[in-house]
């Protein structure tokens, strides 16, 4: 049985203070806008629709004289913002309290909790990818699980936001969530929350001559650590006289961050040209980057690495570097979030993060639901290598052999070890094995130099 206030007998219908409490709203968001947003908003926006603005009203008195507890008014309201911005697009979202806190972590690179980057889709959750070595990653969670429940409780149509706040908690303590992951019946993970730090940027050698730098997330200084990572693998190489031949830069489930470091990022590799522009409804929302004349990385081969996983800035670096024809960019299809959301401040302790910009490649392409397609299309996969059973000898195992003169010192002997890590985590890595594969192939067409005068050229080097 449906209950209206109106139809109790005797009750006189009183004037609703709901419309007052929505125009005082009104004129605060407009307050908060700078000066000339807000009279360019003004100068835009048409009369509220008066039915729906009725209809609002008395619903919003329906709840408070029917719900089944007593709920107090600015409750309502904030859930009546809350769900305005949830019903836009899956990142836009109220922020109130500990939300602060919460992007301000995300942002900086340090928080307490099990280290996964989430949305919302069809009422769930869904994992936009795990950080590099963080609980969730150990745990086995992967882009593209669903999550279904926490700590048994339905997630249906609960926003990502409060699914976050779920999932944060003490260090030490657990948080078991249901997964739901294609092909597989819906199973239970239990993670043990940690604080998370965040590193952004780390780099290794895979080969003589040929670099790996992994961005897991792009922070404030994401783009000062690349450079800085670049040029230390440089200096490194030199003192052994190896220079670098190339590098895999690899963004396989990065879910993005801040815009300005992507552009410091795609800055590293490129000395001109546009890297990345923005359009909106506002004049301030159009912003347009481009690159500056310092390049750390020079013309070096650069093969990127993406994924399903790699969304948001990760797509801005992909799509850049390939519009200028920089980088090959291997791996699968993006995860097509060319979206920019901005932070609005309401008052001291709340604000709305919305969506204000769509963001393009050099070449105007919108990456949003559609992502950045690869240049060469790489599979996740497993390489199993062929073991031998016949025993096989080189030079070196021949009693009396001739030494080569190049020495054993403790320096040839860490990058040695360095190199044979590497080799394990190729066998394992198989789109990072192609990456690399790529770039031998395309040192070993380079033209060499000549070896004297008569024209004869130096052997190329395969390695």
């Amino acid at each position: 049985m449906n209950l209206h206030p109106s139809s109790f007998p005797g009750k006189p219908r009183r004037q609703s203070p709901a419309l007052t409490l929505i125009a005082s709203l009104t004129l605060v968001l407009g307050l908060i806008l700078s000066p000339a947003a807000s009279a360019q908003t003004q100068q835009q926006t048409l009369p509220l629709p008066l039915d729906e603005v009725r209809m609002f009203t008395e619903a919003l008195d329906r709840i408070r004289l029917s719900y089944v507890e007593e709920i107090d008014d600015k409750t309502l309201l904030e859930n009546a913002i809350r769900g305005m911005l949830a019903g836009l697009d899956p990142h836009s979202a109220y922020m109130a309290g500990d939300d602060f806190d919460l992007l301000e972590e995300t942002t900086t690179g340090e928080f307490g909790g099990l280290g996964v980057e989430v949305g919302r889709e069809n009422g769930y959750i869904r994992v936009i990818s795990p950080i590099d070595d963080s609980p969730a990653d150990r745990a086995g969670i992967k882009a593209g699980d669903l999550i279904i429940q926490i700590d048994n409780k339905p997630l249906r149509e609960m926003l990502p936001e409060e699914a976050a706040q779920m999932m944060r908690g003490e260090p030490g303590t657990e948080v078991t969530v249901t997964v739901a992951r294609e092909g597989l019946e819906p199973f239970d993970v239990t993670i043990i929350r940690e604080v998370i730090a965040i590193a952004s940027v780390r780099s290794r050698m895979l080969a003589p001559g040929y670099a790996y730098l992994r961005i897991s997330q792009f922070r404030v200084n994401t783009g000062i650590e690349v450079e800085k990572e670049i040029e230390e693998l440089f200096e490194e190489n030199e003192a052994i006289d190896q220079p670098i031949k190339g590098i895999v830069l690899d963004l396989r489930n990065n879910p993005g961050g801040i815009l300005q470091a992507s552009v410091g990022v795609v800055d590293a590799f490129i000395s001109e040209g546009r890297i990345v522009y923005t359009e909106g409804r506002l004049e301030q929302t159009g912003l347009d980057f481009s690159a500056t004349r310092k390049t750390v990385a020079g013309d070096v081969p650069l093969v990127v690495l993406i994924n399903n996983g790699s969304a948001s800035a990760s797509e801005i670096v992909a799509g850049a570097l390939q519009d200028h024809g920089r980088a090959i960019i291997m791996g699968t299809r993006s995860f097509g979030k060319g979206s920019v959301q901005t932070v609005l401040p309401l008052d001291e302790r709340r604000a709305i993060k919305l969506t204000t910009s769509l963001y393009f490649t050099p070449s105007g392409r919108s990456i949003q639901a559609q992502g950045i397609d690869p240049d060469i299309i790489v599979d996740e996969a497993f390489v199993t290598r062929r073991s031998r059973n016949v025993m096989q000898y080189n030079e070196a195992d021949l009693d009396g052999h001739l030494e080569n003169g190049n020495g054993t010192g403790t320096e040839n002997q860490r990058i040695a070890d360095a190199l044979i890590s590497a080799e394990e985590v190729l066998v394992n890595d198989y789109p990072l094995n192609e990456a690399l594969n790529v770039l031998k192939g395309i040192n070993a067409f380079k033209p060499q130099r000549p070896l004297n005068t008569s024209g004869s050229f130096a052997q190329r080097n395969l390695n």
